[in-house]
This record gives structure tokens, sequence and C-alpha cells, in this order.
């Protein structure tokens, strides 16, 4: 069923008039995209039961950030898949923190625990920063950290000195994980924002030139936004500070 009056508006027509403070509008909006997103969480989530709530969680978080007068002007299906995997990924860190049960075994020193909804999620981002690599670095960290091979061995096919690729593989993999966090950040509309939430995982890393840490030193003195996904983005970075080999592996391999 198609709400009267907006059957023939664009997405972008329809977020516009979300953003004025229509509501059917939204509800325009939802009927388009509910199925695709339906269709969506099932890839991110096992249980069906999970789906719906999934779904009904995006949808409202969407509309309040829309009323809040944020969000996409243009691309709401990407934007709603965006935010959907935020969702999950914030759903699958809390039921691991908050598990109710008798059983306190599986907590003795020794035995970590791994939710397989969030590693799911997680080997997501990691392919797709990996994919965003230059081929070189690609290269390196697949011959490193996959292959297992040396910089000494490495060095005579890559036409450099055994220092040489070990510096290139340090790069690469510091070049990796500021890509991995950015996977985390939902793209903002203001122009600014969007150029703070490309460099914040550089931020995070402390890899940023010092004329972008003092812009972004600037930034994220007035904008809240902002200050939020840098403080989810080091939340992040600080539990999976950990070695990617297992993980790159399942990632580009998959």
């Amino acid at each position: 069923m198609t709400i009267p009056g907006h059957h023939a508006d664009s997405d972008n027509d329809l977020l516009a008039a979300v953003r004025a403070g229509d509501t059917a509008a939204f509800g325009t909006l939802y009927e388009r995209h509910h199925s695709a997103a339906r269709q969506f969480a099932y890839g991110l989530v096992r249980d069906p039961a999970d789906v719906d709530d999934l779904v009904a969680e995006t949808f409202a978080k969407v509309f309040a950030t829309l009323r809040a007068g944020r969000g996409p002007l243009v691309a709401f299906r990407a934007y709603l898949h965006t935010t959907m995997r935020h969702v999950c990924y914030h759903r699958a860190r809390l039921d691991r923190r908050l598990e109710f049960t008798d059983d306190l075994t599986r907590y003795d020193a020794g035995e970590p625990f791994t939710d397989p909804a969030l590693d799911r999620l997680e080997r997501t981002y990691a392919a797709a920063a990996f994919r965003k690599l230059p081929p070189r670095w690609r290269d390196v960290l697949w011959q490193t950290e996959v292959e297992g091979s040396t910089p000494a061995e490495l060095a005579p096919r890559m036409g450099l000195t055994p220092n040489a690729v070990a510096v290139l593989a340090h790069r690469a993999r510091e070049g990796l994980r500021s890509l991995y966090l950015q996977q985390h950040v939902t793209a903002a509309d203001h122009p600014e924002c969007r150029w703070a939430g490309e460099h914040l995982g550089g931020q995070v890393r402390g890899r940023l030139a010092a004329r972008d840490a003092n812009r972004m030193r600037t930034h994220l003195s007035w904008c809240d936004d902002c200050q939020g996904r840098l403080a989810e983005i080091r939340e992040i970075d600080g539990f999976r500070n950990a070695p990617y080999r297992q993980r790159h592996h399942a990632e580009t391999s998959g």
C-alpha cells in the first residue's frame, strides 16, 4: 500500500519531507525499503527471530535521526544498511557483555568467549578494509601475515631490502587498522563531519599529519557527533587491538 500524495516522490523528496515533519513520508520510505532491509538483516543475524527486531530498531533509529535534522539527504537505502550494521554491532557487543548464567566455568582465565554475530560482522569490516588498501600493501600483508614469509624472503621478489619490506609491512598494517576502524563510522552529512569521519581512524592510530591533526582538534572542539564517533572507534580499537593473522586469513580467503 502506498500513502496518498507520496506515490511518485523520489527517496530524496521523501527524506526532505521527513525532515520537515511529514511522518507519512517516512511511512512510504518504510514500505519501499522494508523488504530489502529484511533481506539484508538475514545476512547479519543467524536467528530468524532476531530479524524483525533488528529491522524495527534500525528504522526507528533512522527515523529519529531524520527528525533531529541529521542523517542522509540522498542514498537512503545505503544509509539504512549502514545503520543496520551499526545496530547489529552494538547489539552483539551488548549481548556479549550482559549474559545471565549460573555456569561461570567458561569465564575462567584462558577461556575467551567469541560472539558469532559480532565476529561475522567484524570479518565483514576487516574484508572491506583490506580491499581498500593499495595493491602493494595487500600483497605484503598477505605474504607476511597469512603466508608467514619473512622480510628477508620477500625482499628479492619485491625488489627491496629486508628492512624496506619490514617498513612497508608496518605501514600496511597501520593502514589496515585505520581503514578497519573507518568501517565503524557512519557517513555524516556536514562536509566537515564527512572529512572528520574519513580521518577518525588515523586520529585513533595517531597517523594524522600535523595539519590534519590541528583541523581534527578544531572540529572535535565543537562537534558532539564526531566526538561520539571518535569515542566509539577508540573503544573498538582498544577491544580489538590483537594480531591480525587469523582474521586476515578468514577475510581475504572467504
